[in-house]
């Protein structure tokens, strides 16, 4: 696929649906279904306008098409707005050279360049990857990045070759509210964890520290949606309900939601995935970095991959047969309602991956506009 510059990797993808438009009275496009190929040609299209690296797209693409793909919108093309400001403010190398600044036979450390995190995560993850396949394991740390899309996309590449991945990532700006804080300390500080089974798909867990993803607080002002309770906090550390506002406030509160909820789990996840990504890395601490003062160069993002060999544990097969087992159990629970199927994570994505292959992508009108803007402005073709 030299022409689109970008490839997805073998994850039951069919791009052939078919392409739909519903209309208004006025014959203008209301919304539109695109084929992940089709949309993939537009990212591209805009992030080449740009002036970005042909690696540098197709990494980018992917990880976007990944997410689109599984229903998880927030972390799709939208990202595309939020990458625009960082080129605009000139806190993204367009054109990064990745590097492995220290190494040994079970870890290393890359430096991202400050270009967009989908490159140096997908290098990362395969080195480690790689070590895992020669040692048992192998870990990788990164810095000198930025956002890097839906930490699944990488922790998934893991059980492709029969490993288990584990994710983590911090973020350049903070966002967390610390239990019985009023200030955000820490970013949304995801954490993604996949395992290979035998028969069944794999298990795939990613899930952002905060109740919700700052994403998705986006998402919800984009459609004019109300928060749930709980979700965000005002600037005195009251409940706030209101998206538009909670996009301005910039104040999650961590996984759990409220201190009577046991949000200090959640606020101790986000720390250990701080810790992990920011402080084994070398990278700023999102509370402090000098990267959120108009004149920094860069955002300086790390990240953190692990890779590991269930062989080198229990003989081949044994974890991955043990593990369908597990989740056949999970699956089979006796239901609490009858038209609520018990899911393990990964199954809704999945089923999203299913009928979005067939369907296509649903872009929503307001989703349509804001893409067909991102083109327009840097004078990308339009082919949606």
């Amino acid at each position: 696929m030299a022409e689109t510059g970008f490839q997805l990797r073998g994850r039951g993808v069919r791009l052939g649906a078919s392409r739909t438009r519903d209309r208004g009275a006025s014959g203008e496009v209301q919304s539109v279904n695109v084929t992940a190929e089709q949309l993939g040609r537009q990212i591209a299209a805009i992030l080449r306008a740009w002036g970005m690296d042909d690696d540098s797209i197709a990494a980018t693409v992917e990880v976007m098409l990944y997410a689109d793909l599984r229903g998880i919108e927030s972390h799709g093309f939208s990202t595309l707005t939020l990458y625009d400001e960082y080129r605009r403010s000139n806190k993204l190398t367009l054109r990064p050279q990745p590097r492995v600044v220290r190494e040994t036979p079970v870890t290393a450390l890359l430096d991202g360049d400050g270009g967009l995190g989908h490159l140096p995560s997908q290098r990362a993850m395969r080195l480690a990857i790689e070590k895992a396949s020669k040692c048992g394991v192998g870990v990788v740390s990164v810095r000198n990045s930025n956002h890097f899309g839906a930490a699944g996309a990488y922790a998934t590449m893991a059980p492709e070759r029969g490993l288990i991945g584990f994710v983590t990532s911090a973020t350049w700006r903070p966002g967390i509210v610390p239990t019985f804080g009023a200030d955000a300390m820490l970013g949304t500080n995801p954490i993604a964890f996949a395992a290979p089974g035998r028969s069944g798909p794999p298990f795939c867990l990613d899930l952002a520290t905060s109740t919700v993803a700052f994403n998705k607080v986006k998402m919800a002002a984009w459609h004019g949606k109300e928060l749930r309770p709980g979700w965000a906090m005002d600037a005195n550390g009251q409940p706030l309900t209101d998206a538009a506002a909670a996009v301005k406030s910039i104040r999650l509160t961590p996984l759990g939601g409220l201190p009577e909820m046991s949000s200090h789990k959640g606020y101790g996840l986000a720390t250990m995935v701080e810790i992990l990504s920011t402080t084994l890395s070398g990278s700023f601490f999102a509370a402090t970095r000098p990267a959120l003062h108009s004149d920094a160069p860069r955002h300086n993002v790390g990240h953190f991959f692990l890779a590991l060999d269930p062989k080198a544990f229990l003989a081949e097969d044994e974890f991955e047969s043990a593990l369908d087992e597990l989740l056949a159990a999970l699956r089979g629970t006796r239901r609490a309602d009858e038209q609520q199927p018990v899911l393990v994570a990964g199954d809704p994505e999945r089923e999203q991956l299913a009928i979005r292959s067939r369907e296509g992508i649903p872009l929503s009108e307001e989703m349509n506009r804001t893409l067909r803007t991102l083109a327009e402005a840097v004078g990308a073709p339009w082919q949606l």
